[in-house]
């Protein structure tokens, strides 16, 4: 007997496309590849192009680069194993591969909640301390930032990731994703599961809704110090260096919200609703990122261009 628990539990997980839609699955892929790219180069464009400008060599496109980096973060770890699941049918996934992607996939969802409290935090200062901005936030304190909202991450969610190592998995050995996700790992557990349960929701409140307050009461500090500028022009002009802010602040929020929804109160939706809704919450952001400061944030249009014109327009 306990051999065979043994070879049970030591079983390799097995990864889930779109279930009942098999036959499509290249078909399915040719968006996801799409959006993947989409992804990868908008985001690895924005990276060059901070790294490459020196107009660009300033706090706001410093933490703009954190949430470029994390969007390619997130991508390069779930890509590999959804497109093997749809070209491949390769479903097989052994538990240390599916426990690291199941902790950088947690670890970079807490990141990436971090950097948008960060750049609201710089949009304070910006506009609460424009004559002390610089000073305030130097590269310096601006890396410790960063550091600080990786190691929140990381540290925050490494106990439960931890625990996945010690359970026995006796059940079925089917993931309901093409990716490994803690939640789904857990259900295939045969042991005591609390601690797993109990404590990402706790991550989630101390965390992720208490980044969202923290933004939400520096945005209305923001607007009371906006109301205040008597000239209505330099009003709107302090309010337009939020916009593409608040804008991804919406797209990463109501895109998390929305996934929750789904899996509380959506029992009786198809199960093909929910794993959509995953891969919406996992390439909506990350897509949308580069687009709405590409189109809002003249400096990043002026570098594109600068980036993209041929040396015989120069001429």
């Amino acid at each position: 007997m306990p051999s065979m628990w043994l070879n049970i539990s030591s079983s390799p997980f097995l990864l889930t496309g779109f279930p009942g839609l098999e036959k499509a699955h290249h078909l399915i892929s040719l968006p996801l590849l799409m959006a993947y790219i989409s992804i990868l180069l908008g985001n690895g464009t924005l990276l060059f192009l901070i790294k490459d400008d020196h107009n660009l060599h300033e706090p706001m496109y410093y933490f703009l680069g954190m949430l470029a980096a994390t969007d390619l973060g997130v991508t390069l770890t779930t890509m590999p194993t959804v497109l093997s699941v749809l070209w491949l049918n390769h479903r097989e996934i052994g538990h240390g591969a599916c426990f690291s992607q199941a902790y950088f996939i947690h670890t970079l969802s807490i990141v990436e909640s971090g950097v948008l409290l960060a750049m609201a935090y710089d949009r304070f200062i910006a506009i609460r301390n424009p004559l002390r901005y610089t000073t305030i936030l130097t590269d310096t304190k601006v890396i410790k930032i960063g550091i600080c909202v990786v190691m929140r991450a990381g540290l925050s969610i490494m106990p439960i990731i931890i625990r996945l190592h010690w359970f026995p998995y006796c059940r079925s050995h089917v993931l309901s994703h093409a990716f490994c996700l803690h939640q789904d790992v857990i259900k295939l557990a045969c042991a005591d599961i609390t601690f797993n349960r109990l404590y990402p929701v706790v991550v989630v409140f101390a965390m992720v809704l208490l980044d969202f307050l923290i933004i939400f009461f520096s945005y209305v500090l923001i607007l009371k110090t906006v109301m205040g500028i008597a000239s209505t022009d330099e009003r709107a002009k302090a309010l337009n260096t939020c916009v593409s802010h608040i804008c991804c602040i919406l797209v990463f929020y109501v895109t998390v919200v929305g996934l929750t929804f789904i899996h509380r109160f959506g029992k009786n939706v198809p199960h093909v609703v929910h794993i959509t809704m995953s891969y919406v919450y996992f390439l909506f952001p990350p897509f949308m990122n580069p687009v709405i400061y590409s189109i809002k944030t003249k400096q990043i249009q002026s570098g594109l261009l600068r980036l993209f014109s041929l040396p015989c327009s120069k001429t």
